[in-house]
């Protein structure tokens, strides 16, 4: 098996989860009727946010950038340990 790429499985994360944020953010939160669950849920997830100014908007995007550059070079990272380890015979 090969191992993953520690960057490339991080930056592909943390644009997966930036583009799902503004999809979110805009789609669901601003244009569907109701969608009070978001106005519950964001400031829970992404701390300092309120909804929703430019600023605010913004924090949520670069914080869901970072969690998706932590979680991906995390998984990838631990991926990578277990594809090393030797397996028994």
């Amino acid at each position: 098996m090969t191992p993953l790429n520690v960057k490339g499985v991080a930056l592909a994360t943390g644009l997966f989860l930036g583009v799902t944020y503004i999809l979110c953010t805009v789609l669901f939160g601003l244009l569907v009727p109701g969608g009070q669950a978001l106005h519950q849920l964001y400031p829970l997830i992404f701390p300092g946010f309120t909804w929703i100014s430019p600023g605010s908007f913004v924090l949520g995007l670069v914080e869901s950038v970072v969690y998706g550059l932590y979680i991906g070079g995390g998984f990838s990272l631990a991926y990578n340990l277990v594809l090393r380890r030797p397996r028994p015979a």
